[in-house]
């Protein structure tokens, strides 16, 4: 049956093992990469999303019989697209000039030579609209929260406004080894080097908070520099015999074993007389047991109830039980030691913890405020980090002068690029630093033995309690500090690309969609109830919203990010389970129907499905999620037009273990469904899946499918077929 539209690439065929082999590397490079920018959840990668705006816009060869008449004139020319998109995208070829200009010759041609709209409604991390921008194509994003529009901004908006210009730093004006300065280098070496000098002044203010330390081996003073402090969570026993605090450890290994380094642990030595624990460092030997459901001092069971009445009370504090440093290129771990004592933070974010919400577990342990997620010093750490990025406006401003930047009094977000905005932006980039901080500042990160370093509080999409946890020290050189987290910003700016200016803007998607003329669509939604994004991303809002609250007011308007608007099916938001279910999918429903009114006609909408391998009910596995998901796509008048299963994840689950973990991305390619369709009998439907799925399986074969990834492949013909009536029903 022949289609009234010019089929696009990605409605035939797509090389989908290399995308996916590619889309699964990415998740392994870190240099440069723009998820370093900014901690976002579910990020698809650039791989996945270049190829599906590409293969999106560029026309299948059985769209012009005229010029490919046979099927083997249609599969040469197919190959021909392929070997571009295989090249494309590579990471390494991010920008290649050569290979980008090529590639958008292709959709010139397809396009006729004028480039569509295309709209990211729920943009998120950014890769949609950073793989848009990187293609040439007019780019729109929105998001209903404003960190995501922010981290979108600081991809597409902000770099193409400084592109090309000399950094204005007092070094890099008198001295620099580049005769030119290419995109956003010059944007991103003014972000190191107040980077620095932001550090040198919080080292003076507060670096006495992390002191130096001595070797028990040194004989010498010589004393190696701090890398983290470690520290257990510590209860009332419940065992009445024992009057004083027992350690919550889970294992309490600092090193696991290796080839030529014995294991390193801590024992808690036990003081029967005073009732009292001190912490000792071990080399070798059998580490103690988990102390987090038994009293180390007698036996006695703990149950989580005892450990929430007593963190509701107050009861839980922390105790030091080792020190981590480092000596020459390795760790050195120590017994605990005595640190100066740590002021009142001059700021805290004292803002509410959601009472309930998915993925969070530290309330029913009496951690009730943000703020309560951080130590003292932790805190001070963070706030004079932000006092001192307050601070910083006036020396950037008058070095921008100097550097012959033009004085308009223009902020950014009214579209400057003199003195004031120039300042705004380094100042975001900087705040971004700040959360970077905060994410491996918290008394949330764990010590991870195996790799002898600090992990991020978002190990999991939640935040869950952590008995054990690691403190990191912002002037090292390791983990978590400033300078690093300086680094992986400045890079992230340095590779975004800067030919042309995305437009991000918050807003809800149904709205979003309704301010971009005739976009093409291509975004990836939420999926019902993953990730609770909103409640999750206060954590870095708090410090953010401080920050940026003058330079971005608009985004920063709100105390906490939007809830109510946000597309999830929370059941402690909602009320119930059945409700969560039913705003999720009527929300969903009026946002679909939004995109096939909106939709530029001549281009197929796509859509990243996030889709649950195993979604389990009472024993049985089922898709019930899938199914939803694609009838309420018909249900809004759209027709799917394929399906391709994109492994876009790295393997381990992103929430608590027993949850059904996200594992690959089903691409959609969606059009508008006729007015005229017709209501088709089932007997009629089946007669067409024997007419026509026979031959889309055998060209699904021809492109190297993997046998794992064929039937989620296969459902995209079927849909295709099913979804161009009107109704499928009973002959009765």
């Amino acid at each position: 049956m022949t289609t009234p539209y010019k089929p696009k690439l990605i409605e035939v065929a797509l090389p989908l093992d290399v995308i996916s082999k590619e889309s699964a590397r990415e998740k392994r490079i870190r240099h440069g990469h723009p998820s370093t920018l900014h901690l976002w959840w579910a990020r698809r990668p650039l791989a996945a999303a270049r190829a599906v705006l590409w293969a999106s816009l560029v026309d299948d060869p059985s769209a012009h019989p005229d010029i490919f008449p046979t099927k083997e004139d249609q599969s040469k020319e197919r190959k021909r697209l392929f070997n571009i998109l295989e090249r494309l995208i590579i990471w390494e070829n991010s920008d290649n000039q050569q290979l980008l200009s090529e590639a958008q010759s292709e959709i010139y041609r397809s396009c006729k030579g004028e480039l569509p709209n295309i709209l990211d409604p729920f943009c998120g991390g950014g890769s949609i609209p950073l793989e848009a921008n990187r293609l040439g194509l007019p780019t729109f994003g929105g998001d209903l929260n404003p960190i995501p529009v922010l981290i979108s901004k600081g991809l597409v908006e902000i770099p193409s406004r400084f592109g090309g210009r000399r950094p204005i730093n007092p070094d890099s004006q008198i001295s620099s080894d580049l005769k030119t300065w290419k995109g956003a280098q010059g944007l991103a070496d003014d972000i190191r080097y107040y980077g620095e000098r932001i550090q040198e002044r919080a080292w003076e203010r507060i670096g006495y908070l992390y002191p130096r330390v001595k070797p028990i081996e040194s004989k010498d003073n010589q004393k190696a520099t701090l890398v983290a402090l470690l520290w257990a969570r510590t209860v009332e026993s419940p065992d009445p015999s024992w009057q004083g605090f027992i350690p919550l450890l889970k294992n309490g290994i600092l090193r696991k074993p290796k080839r030529d380094k014995p294991i390193v642990w801590v024992e808690p030595i036990i003081d029967r007389i005073t009732h009292t624990i001190s912490y000792k460092v071990r080399e070798g030997g059998m580490p103690n047991k988990s102390t987090v459901r038994r009293c180390i001092a007698t036996g006695a069971p703990i149950d989580f109830k005892y450990l929430r009445e007593q963190g509701q009370m107050g009861k839980i504090k922390p105790e030091m039980i080792a020190v981590v440093a480092k000596q020459g290129k390795g760790r050195i771990y120590l017994d605990p030691i005595d640190l100066p004592e740590t002021p009142e933070p001059i700021w805290k974010p004292d803002f509410d913890l959601p009472q309930k919400a998915l993925g969070f577990r530290v309330q029913g342990y009496g951690m009730k405020k943000w703020s309560d997620l951080f130590t003292k010093r932790q805190l001070n750490t963070l706030a004079t980090f932000s006092v001192l990025l307050s601070e910083s406006r006036k020396f950037i401003e008058d070095h921008a002068r100097l550097a012959g930047l033009e004085d308009d009094k223009i902020h950014l977000k009214d579209g400057g690029s003199g003195v004031t905005a120039y300042t705004d932006a380094i100042i975001t980039y900087l705040a971004f630093v700040i959360d970077r901080c905060a994410a491996r500042g918290s008394s949330l990160c764990i010590w991870q033995s195996d790799g002898e370093k600090i992990g991020q509080v978002f190990g999991r999409q939640a935040l869950a309690m952590i008995w054990d946890f690691a403190e990191s020290n912002p002037f090292s050189s390791s983990t978590g500090n400033w300078i690093g987290n300086v680094e992986w910003v400045a890079k992230a700016v340095a590779c975004a690309p800067t030919s042309q200016a995305g437009e991000i803007i918050q807003g809800n998607a149904f709205d979003r969609l309704g301010k971009v003329m005739s976009p093409v669509v291509c975004t990836d939604p939420p999926y019902y109830d993953n990730v609770p994004y909103a409640d999750l991303s206060d954590f870095f809002y708090v410090w953010l919203r401080k920050n940026l609250l003058e330079i971005w007011p608009e985004e920063c308007a709100t105390l906490l990010t939007p809830k109510r608007e946000e597309l999830i099916a929370d059941p402690d938001r909602a009320g119930s389970q059945a409700d969560a279910k039913r705003f999720f999918e009527e929300g969903m429903s009026v946002v679909m129907s939004k995109i096939a009114q909106v939709h530029n006609p001549d281009f197929p909408a796509t859509i990243f499905y996030a889709f649950k391998q195993q979604e389990t009910t009472e024993g049985t596995t089922t898709s019930t999620g899938w199914e939803t998901f694609l009838q309420g796509l018909v249900d809004a008048g759209l027709q799917i037009t394929a399906t391709w299963p994109i492994r876009t994840e790295m393997p381990g689950r992103l929430r608590a273990t027993g949850s059904a973990a996200l594992a690959s991305s089903i691409v959609l390619a969606l059009r508008n469904r006729p007015a005229d369709s017709q209501m088709e009998t089932r007997g009629g439907f089946v007669s067409a899946l024997r007419d026509e799925l026979p031959g889309a399986i055998r060209l699904l074969q021809q492109q190297n499918i993997a046998p794992v990834d064929m039937a989620q492949s296969a459902i995209g013909p079927g849909m295709r077929i099913f979804s161009r009536y009107s109704k499928a029903v009973e002959a009765d």
